[in-house]
């Protein structure tokens, strides 16, 4: 299951884990980003799993603009996070995603596909207006990696509220 782990830059510095994990902490864009990832992954699963490639087509092209702009989201956390192995991370992440739900979708035994093709019913009749991102996070969707929300940054006005209390 997915897991923020909001603490995690403070963590990392009281247990000595190197600054390298805070680096690649995940922004609110990450995490929608990895959302509908997870959304997009089990929904194919059950496509090939659930003889539902119908649907998984029809859940494609409704959101082909949602679904672009996410995966691009995703390849810029990538990026971001490990450079020039970004790529070959982002690909890693892509494999171990499917696998992960695959495994789930096992041990879910006769339920699953079910349980998936409701999941699937449900996305294609979200109403217009409810953003797929919106979606992906109100769902408990397997993720096989645990993600670390970065530190929140202060407003530049708490900022100065901040600088004045100095004086």
């Amino acid at each position: 299951m997915r897991s923020i782990l909001l603490a995690a830059p403070l963590a990392a510095a009281l247990l000595g884990a190197p600054l390298a994990e805070a680096q690649n902490c995940v922004r609110p864009v990450d995490l929608a980003a990895f959302d509908v990832a997870s959304l997009k992954t089990q929904l194919m699963v059950t496509a090939l799993t659930c003889n539902a490639r119908d649907g998984y087509n029809a859940f494609v092209l409704r959101f082909r603009t949602d679904l672009m702009a996410q995966e691009r989201a995703l390849q810029t956390y990538f990026s971001r996070g490990y450079g020039a192995n970004g790529q070959r991370q982002h690909d890693d992440y892509v494999t171990q995603l499917a696998n992960t739900q695959s495994q789930a979708g096992i041990r879910e035994g006769s339920q699953h596909c079910q349980l998936s093709v409701r999941l699937m019913d449900e996305v294609l009749a979200l109403p217009a207006g409810v953003t797929l991102t919106a979606y992906a996070a109100s769902k408990n969707l397997v993720q096989p990696v645990a993600l670390l929300a970065c530190p929140m940054l202060q407003s530049g006005q708490e900022m100065a509220q901040m600088r004045s209390d100095r004086r």
